[in-house]
């Protein structure tokens, strides 16, 4: 008989839930059939598979250590290295600075880097994380990014931080802000509403003025940093987050993202290429401001943190606009 103690990542989770994710090998109607054998118990008191469990809670399992062993994946193995560049880091939460070209999570088709293998190893290594112990709750991020989009990304080390900062990014308690550098002189500070439809099979985003059948709302804040003749660095605040809804709202309106090649200025962008070697959308999500946290996370409230721009968005800069307002 083996015994597991219920943690604070487990807690408030339906049995069945809980068993799927600890008995990953095994399915659905195996952990019902040992529930309703009376093979799997609460307390020492026979479960339904609904049954709600807390932290502190003893489920027994009567099954062979070789079944359990052959049912459960044992993922307990750093990289070999990863590269991570922390921004922030307590008990609860991770600030990534993601690199362009990086995913933020493993892609379904294909095995690439991406910044959740980058976290797990990284915690495995430091042993906060144990997944031969902690069977039913992995790290994971909480906001992504696209791949060469730079910048910032929140990953919870805990359930409940999870469930916490996810809750506070659709409640609007976390602003986003991301640093552009676009074609064209933004004379000043906007806010812009649109309606965005994302075509899911060429994945690329259209705007429209007005709704249309499958569009969502967006609503986007362009402050103006600093101009040139020709260019503009924008500070980007999201009120809503769609896909790709900053690079195709201001494709739309006429400035462009340099390097962007799905919504960019073909000739622009090759000149970028060219002399700074940029070969994507120059988009970084810099800054994060916390607000109205609740409970554990309240210290977090009134804070911001920034990413440092990568050395690209440095170089062009400089060239760009220096002696400009």
């Amino acid at each position: 008989m083996k015994e597991i103690i219920v943690g604070n990542n487990e807690n408030q989770q339906r049995l069945d839930r809980f068993l799927k994710k600890y008995f990953s090998e095994a399915s659905l109607s195996f952990i019902y059939k040992m529930i309703r054998k009376k093979n799997i118990k609460v307390n020492n008191k026979k479960a339904s598979p609904e049954l709600v469990i807390y932290t502190g809670d003893k489920i027994q399992i009567y099954l062979s250590d070789d079944l359990i062993n052959k049912l459960t994946k044992d993922e307990e193995k750093a990289l070999k290295s990863f590269k991570i560049d922390i921004c922030y880091e307590d008990e609860n939460i991770l600030l990534i600075n993601k690199p362009a070209g990086k995913l933020s999570h493993s892609s379904s088709e294909k095995y690439e880097e991406n910044v959740v293998d980058d976290i797990l190893s990284y915690l495995i290594y430091k042993k906060e994380y144990v997944p031969r112990i902690e069977k039913t709750f992995t790290p994971s991020i909480c906001n992504r990014l696209d791949r060469n989009t730079t910048g910032l990304i929140i990953s919870a080390k805990n359930y409940k931080t999870l469930k916490s900062i996810n809750f506070a990014i659709k409640e609007k308690k976390i602003t986003k802000y991301y640093k552009t550098i676009v074609s064209g002189r933004v004379k000043n500070d906007f806010v812009k509403s649109s309606y965005l439809f994302k075509n899911e099979e060429k994945n690329k985003s259209k705007i429209y003025d007005d709704y249309v059948e499958g569009s969502k709302k967006i609503e986007t804040i362009f402050k103006v940093l600093k101009t040139s003749d020709d260019f503009s660095i924008l500070e980007v605040n999201l009120i809503t987050g769609r896909s790709h809804q900053i690079r195709a709202q201001l494709s739309d309106l006429g400035y462009p993202i340099i390097g962007d090649r799905k919504y960019g200025n073909k000739s622009i962008n090759q000149y970028f290429e060219k002399r700074y070697g940029l070969n994507y959308q120059l988009l970084h999500a810099y800054k994060l401001k916390f607000d109205g946290l609740d409970g554990d996370l309240s210290y977090l409230n009134g804070r911001c943190f920034t990413a440092p721009d990568p050395d690209i968005f440095n170089r062009i800069t400089k060239d760009l606009f220096i002696g400009d307002e």
